[in-house]
């Protein structure tokens, strides 16, 4: 059966004009949806179709159905999570790569799928800063990217795993404000939950060294292995970032794999003025960091570097022989590097923004999201009726009213209520706070100072 080129052509000009208003207003929305659990659920049909329908049909049930069922995160003024932000050349490359839909689960099944990546990433590499010897290859999340690092991690403690499962009692130790994906990642490599250990930060909630290192003692008086330290520059919460130099000094003396947790802050060290939390990343084993939070490049896309890919092959080469290709000493089949066998065109994407804003242009943005947030941190500080809960280094804030946490929870529900703004919440030393993160490439000091207004206006309601 032969595609029906005429159908898509009509389809994808309705389609890609629809996309070429949204990138261009996505602000006539409302930025978070207001519909109940199961709404969209009952809006459409309970049983699939027994005949095809008219692309033009499903179309106008996209608008009519899933659309105000979705929440914006290319708004301007979606201030939640970390922004997810898409971008023109993003949107392109995607297109390409659907019509394309090659899958690079080896070198020669698909060798640009293997070959681009290598070649973005360390376009992205050298501009951060990392070591040359870092390797890397894309997953799709930074919760995939850390589940390899620990798996890697416990071949390089406990060789045998692969064989034999677990030999050893394994540790892991990351601060009490790491990424829960932390957590998720233990209970897939087999060392399981109470071997994890979660490291008091300090008063900029970053993980404390010296805690750290008499955890690790008191491991090894009790007989067991510690194997894996994640040390997060730029944690979820905060943005705060551990110490480390002072980590990897503790985890060398111990042999101990050191897994950068660079998620969302990695982005920032595209700015020579921010390469600091860095320093040192040379003694590391593994890094993350997510085009996708702060880079412009659609979802998903997660670089995951690491200098040992030897590792990584001992812990997941497996090659039967369908999947045998040459033995060229540049072929790279990246099935053998990780969990997954077929493997999206990522590196597609991540090429095509990486040249369409240079670094000139992407360093630009970064200032100006870090600037709107450190205007907005000031604006909470002279108020004598909030006060910042965190420090605020890069791009988020946290804040909270002085009345008191309820008030706090009825201010971040009220703003959400709006449809205007989506901010977030956490709990920070067991205390409630909003919290407010710009990253959007269509945010612009107007809208931080719009959500500022409202936040006052609903205060004084309060």
């Amino acid at each position: 059966m032969k595609h029906d080129v005429d159908a898509f052509r009509r389809a994808s000009a309705q389609a890609a004009e629809w996309i070429a208003r949204y990138l261009e207003n996505p602000a006539r929305f409302r930025v978070n949806p207001d519909i109940r659990p199961g709404e969209l659920v009952d809006g459409l049909p309970a049983s699939g179709p027994e005949t095809g329908e008219e692309l033009s049909r499903i179309f106008d049930d996209f608008e009519r159905v899933i659309l105000p069922a979705v929440a914006h995160w290319n708004h301007p003024r979606f201030f939640n999570y970390f922004a997810c932000t898409g971008s023109v050349p993003g949107v392109i490359a995607e297109m390409l790569t659907a019509s394309m839909n090659t899958n690079g689960l080896n070198w020669i099944a698909s060798p640009a799928v293997s070959e681009l990546e290598e070649v973005a990433l360390a376009w992205l590499r050298q501009w951060m800063g990392l070591a040359d010897d870092y390797f890397g290859q894309i997953f799709d999340t930074a919760s995939v990217s850390t589940m390899h690092a620990v798996m890697a991690a416990r071949e390089w403690a406990d060789p045998e795993a692969r064989l034999d499962g677990i030999t050893k009692k394994l540790t892991v130790y990351s601060s009490d404000q790491a990424h829960s994906s932390i957590d998720k990642a233990v209970i897939a490599a087999g060392i399981g939950l109470r071997n994890l250990r979660k490291i008091e930060s300090d008063a900029q909630f970053r993980m404390k060294p010296e805690l750290l290192k008499a955890a690790i003692d008191a491991d090894l008086a009790a007989g067991f292995t510690p194997c894996c330290m994640i040390v997060t520059l730029g944690t979820t919460s905060t943005t705060s970032v551990d110490p480390l130099e002072p980590c990897l000094e503790i985890a060398q003396e111990h042999n101990i794999w050191v897994h950068i947790d660079a998620a969302y802050a990695g982005a920032a060290a595209i700015l020579p003025e921010f390469q600091w939390m860095l320093r040192g990343n040379e003694r590391a084993h593994s890094l993350v960091v997510n085009p996708h939070k702060w880079l412009f490049t659609p979802m998903d896309c997660s670089a995951f570097y690491t200098r040992h890919p030897q590792i990584l092959r001992r812990t997941f080469t497996i090659t039967p022989e369908y999947l045998r290709t040459t033995t060229d000493p540049r072929e790279v089949s990246l099935m053998d590097y990780g969990v997954a066998l077929g493997r999206r065109f990522r590196g597609l994407k991540l090429w095509y923004v990486l040249r369409y804003y240079g670094l000139a242009r992407l360093q630009e943005l970064l200032r100006g999201h870090i600037a709107m947030a450190q205007e907005l941190a000031a604006r909470v500080v002279a108020d004598e009726r909030f006060e910042l809960a965190a420090p605020a280094p890069f791009s988020a804030v946290c804040f909270r009213l002085r009345a008191g946490e309820e008030k706090t929870r009825a201010l971040v529900a009220a703003l959400n209520r709006t449809g205007e703004f989506f901010v977030s919440q956490t709990i920070l030393k067991g205390r409630y706070a909003a919290r407010v993160s710009i990253g959007n490439q269509m945010t612009a000091r107007e809208d931080v100072k719009a959500l500022w207004e409202e936040t006052v206006r609903i205060t004084e309601t309060l």
